[in-house]
């Protein structure tokens, strides 16, 4: 048996890296934790299965008070983070973010666990977050805490980073192949992982990440992709961004974060599309990339949940 080589082929820590033998290593979301009822917020989730053929799975989560005046809840459609590489719906740090999320809007949260790149590179991770929105659309009336507890005219995708962009990606589908039984209703997006081949604003002179990185990083995910200016990387460039599928974006981005002006540019670009909805980009001072899914406990992570709560029960 050859030895392995410790030579590296491609470096995106703290995601992963490749070898040149092709072996590749992770070091973000591995640290998986099984659905429970957690202490702190009791919130009860479990794992479903919506493509057994696709490997594409979810975990359900469901707040303490399910059902206040025998009315339904709002239906939250939540994708991770991790750069397309990286972790999961089942680790640690994200089932502790919904955990938190839940509690504090009150919602019905279906968390997607996708498939990731490099061994399924882009656009596979759309195709499986959008077989699971059809499976909203279409099946999860099989499911009993979305058919006793979710109400599917109240229906929202949200994400952060790379699950940011995925959100922002089926929004777009929506708007073009309506899926019948469910309603959205709006959007949030969480330091979305935006891009484009020319720098904007620090982009060029971020003190902990160069655009280069980033560059390269796009690329590694979607090798067929043309480069950083495609639409999916790079809303400004989407002839079709007036047809996005809701009225209502709630935006958050970061001071120390070098997504920061992507978040802001893609506010003035779907104003400037003739979409005709409603954006807001809330910036948070003193805080980095995600910062509320890594610090979840954290005070500018409290405020988000409140802010979130209010934009998912309006």
């Amino acid at each position: 048996m050859a030895a392995k080589s410790n030579e590296i082929f491609h470096d995106f820590f703290p995601f992963l890296r490749q070898y040149k033998d092709g072996r590749i290593e992770r070091f973000s979301g591995t640290d998986t934790v099984p659905p429970s009822i957690d202490p702190d917020t009791n919130v009860q989730s479990k794992d479903i299965i919506i493509s057994p053929e696709n490997n594409i799975s979810a975990r359900l989560f469901l707040p303490e008070n399910p059902n206040p005046q025998n009315n339904k809840l709002p239906l939250l459609v939540y994708f991770h983070g991790g750069g397309f590489l990286a972790e999961s719906a089942f680790s640690q740090k994200y089932h502790k973010h919904l955990n938190h999320l839940v509690k504090e809007a009150n919602v019905v949260a279906l968390s997607v666990n996708y498939r990731l790149a490099p061994e399924h590179p882009l656009p596979i991770a759309y195709e499986d977050s959008w077989l699971a929105l059809k499976w909203v659309s279409s099946e999860s009336g099989n499911e009993e805490w979305i058919r006793d507890y979710a109400d599917l005219n109240r229906v929202y995708l949200g994400g952060d980073s790379a699950g940011g962009n995925i959100a922002h990606k089926l929004a777009i589908s929506m708007g073009n192949e309506s899926l019948t039984g469910i309603k959205l209703c709006g959007v949030f997006l969480n330091c979305p992982f935006f891009w484009g081949e020319v720098a904007i604003w620090n982009e060029e002179t971020h003190e902990v990440i160069p655009k280069s990185y980033i560059d390269n990083l796009w690329r590694y995910a979607c090798p067929s992709s043309n480069g950083c200016d495609e639409p999916s990387i790079n809303p400004g460039m989407d002839s079709g961004l007036s047809s996005f599928g809701c009225k209502r974006v709630l935006v958050y981005v970061a001071e120390k974060d070098i997504l920061r002006a992507r978040g802001w540019h893609y506010k003035e670009a779907l104003e400037k599309s003739g979409w005709g909805g409603e954006v807001e980009v809330v910036d948070v001072e003193g805080e980095s990339h995600v910062f509320s899914v890594n610090f979840p406990d954290g005070k500018s992570a409290m405020a988000m949940f409140k802010r979130l709560a209010s934009f998912l029960n309006s």
